[in-house]
C-alpha cells in the first residue's frame, strides 16, 4: 500500500511540476523555464529537500519512462495522414537519415575520445541524439549505461530545441521540410515538438525522421558497437 500512495505521489508531484512549469513557459519564453529544463532542476531540488533518493523516485515512477514507447509511436499519427508529403521527399529524406545517424553517432564517440572521457561515456553518448525509447535499446548491445544514455539524450533534445530556430536563422534554411528534418535528426522529441509549433509539415517531417534515425540506429548499434570498440 506504502509503494502505491508513492508512486502515485511521485506521479501527482512530476505532473503538478511539468504543468505549473509549461504555464510560465507560455507567459515568459525562456530558456531557463523551458519544462525540460526547468522540470527536472526542480524535481532534484525536491529530492534533495525531502532526502528521497534519485533510485527509489525511478524506481516508483520508472513507468512514465515505459510511456515515452506508445508517445513515440503516436507520432506515426500524423505521418500516416500526411504520407503525400513524404513520398515527395522521401530520397532526400532517407538519405539525410542515414547521414545524420553515422555523422551524430561517430562525432559523439570521437569528440569523447578527443577529450579523454570514460569509455563508458564514450558509449552512452553514441545514441544521444536518438529518442528515449531507442537510444535504450540502441545503448544496450555497445554497453551504454542506461542512466547516462537517459542523461545525454534529454540534454542533447533541450540543446537541440533552444538553438534549432538560430541556427536555421543563420544558416539561411528556410524550406519548411529541411527544418524538420533537422529538428527529428538532431533533437529528437523535443525537437519535434518545437518542429509541430513551426507548422504541420515541418512537424511531419521531423516524426518521420526521428522514429527512422531511432530504427536506423537500434539496427546499426552491433556493428557500431564492433567497428567503435573491438577487442
Amino acid at each position: 500500500m506504502r509503494d502505491f500512495i508513492l508512486s502515485l505521489l511521485c506521479l501527482a508531484v512530476t505532473l503538478l511540476i511539468y504543468f505549473l512549469n509549461k504555464r510560465l513557459y507560455r507567459r515568459w519564453r525562456t530558456l531557463l523555464l523551458m519544462p525540460l529544463v526547468a522540470t527536472p532542476v526542480l524535481l532534484v531540488a525536491l529530492l534533495l529537500i525531502t532526502h528521497v533518493s534519485w533510485q527509489d523516485y525511478i524506481a516508483e515512477s520508472h513507468w512514465l519512462l515505459w510511456l515515452l514507447g506508445p508517445a513515440t509511436l503516436a507520432f506515426a499519427v500524423p505521418v500516416y495522414e500526411n504520407m503525400t508529403i513524404i513520398r515527395r521527399h522521401w530520397l532526400s529524406l532517407s538519405a539525410g537519415v542515414l547521414t545524420a545517424t553515422l555523422v551524430a553517432v561517430c562525432s559523439s564517440v570521437w569528440l569523447a575520445r578527443l577529450l579523454t572521457l570514460p569509455e563508458s561515456i564514450q558509449r552512452s553518448l553514441a545514441v544521444r541524439s536518438i529518442t528515449t525509447p531507442f537510444a535504450l535499446a540502441a545503448a544496450k548491445p555497445i554497453g551504454g549505461q542506461p542512466d547516462l544514455v537517459a542523461l545525454f539524450v534529454v540534454i542533447t533534445g533541450v540543446f537541440g530545441m533552444a538553438i534549432g530556430d538560430v541556427l536555421f536563422l543563420r544558416i539561411a534554411i528556410r524550406q519548411g521540410v529541411a527544418k524538420g528534418a533537422g529538428f527529428g535528426a538532431a533533437s529528437h522529441g523535443a525537437g519535434t515538438a518545437r518542429a509541430y509549433q513551426l507548422g504541420e509539415q515541418e512537424g511531419v517531417v521531423a516524426s518521420l525522421v526521428m522514429m527512422l534515425s531511432g530504427v536506423v540506429t537500434v539496427v546499426l548499434a552491433p556493428l557500431i558497437g564492433h567497428l567503435m570498440w573491438a577487442a
